[in-house]
């Protein structure tokens, strides 16, 4: 007995407990958002994603600004000139740089796609709030006539909005706002649903918050990470709506330009000269890329169940 003793003695190791240890804290206390923030920055290609757009935002301010040129600058003597010193992107058939209308064409189109997608992410989650928190008849009425709007291709009603209202970046706006809601109503109808049976809230009206309040102040909180996923992921398409618009004619009028002018203005010149056409493609394709892969990497990164599993 005395030799088994012995051997465990010499074998193992009693630790015992470290109690400043058990009572550290493993990692620091972060907030939500703070999370969510740093499970982004993890997320390398969403990151990347995020810092190609800041640079097309800043780009698209600062260069029509401070170049030399305009964006509506004739010059017949710079005609369809390729990339050069002088013209980093060349210049178009009427001799107008070609890197000045691109950045204020991105000014154009990034300012469309996000307000367009804001907006439609205001009145989406107002509607969807209300519908789906009072229920019963109301509910029934708003989810018809939502149904009826589906029903009909948006593209088809943004083009006799754009036909009757005529070309512009406002009714461009309108014409993205009047059907662009109806998606983010009926997925934020469904989650309010789904949370205003939940404890929080009964303990708000049992203190007497008024509904519009509780809607806004208790149950919209608690999913502004889907809206903004959601918001992120309808720029893109905001800005591919806007660039076929302008494209067949009914966007941007003359001599204000977009990357769908752009586009349309470079595709006439396409077997002589595409370089006119390859350049705003390249930027609409890499924006929308960039919005779509920071849309995914919001989605992890806002997603509550995901947080502390790294």
């Amino acid at each position: 007995m005395k030799e088994l003793q012995n051997t465990i003695d010499d074998d193992f190791v009693i630790v015992g407990k470290n109690k400043d240890k058990m009572e550290s804290i493993a990692r620091p206390s972060l907030s939500y958002w703070q999370d969510a923030w740093r499970r982004l920055k993890q997320n390398k290609i969403a990151f990347l994603s995020m810092l190609l757009i800041l640079l097309y935002m800043i780009l698209a301010v600062t260069v029509p600004i401070f170049s030399k040129y305009g964006y509506a600058d004739v010059n017949h003597e710079s005609m369809n000139q390729f990339l050069s010193s002088e013209h980093w992107f060349g210049t178009d058939s009427i001799g107008r740089d070609l890197w000045v209308r691109v950045w204020r064409g991105a000014r154009v189109s990034l300012s469309i796609g996000f307000i367009a997608a804001f907006l439609n992410a205001v009145v989406g989650s107002l509607v969807g709030g209300i519908s789906g928190y009072y229920g019963g008849k109301l509910d029934m009425i708003i989810m018809r006539i939502i149904d009826v709007l589906y029903g009909i291709p948006s593209l088809i009603v943004t083009i006799l909005v754009m036909v009757v209202l005529g070309p512009g970046v406002d009714t461009l706006i309108v014409a993205l706002v009047i059907v662009g809601w109806i998606g983010t109503a009926r997925f934020v109808r469904g989650e309010v649903m789904r949370l205003k049976n939940q404890d929080f809230v009964s303990a708000a009206k049992i203190l007497g918050e008024k509904n519009i309040s509780i809607i806004i102040k208790q149950i919209l909180p608690n999913i502004m990470g889907l809206i903004i996923t959601n918001l992120m992921m309808a720029v893109p398409g905001a800005i591919f709506r806007e660039a076929f618009l302008s494209y067949i004619g009914l966007g941007i009028a003359p001599p204000e330009c977009s990357w769908g002018i752009l586009a349309k203005e470079g595709a006439k010149m396409l077997r002589i000269h595409p370089y006119q056409l390859f350049v705003p493609s390249f930027f609409i394709c890499t924006t929308m890329l960039a919005m779509n892969l920071l849309g995914d990497g919001l989605r992890d990164a806002l997603d509550p169940k995901l947080r502390g599993t790294e």
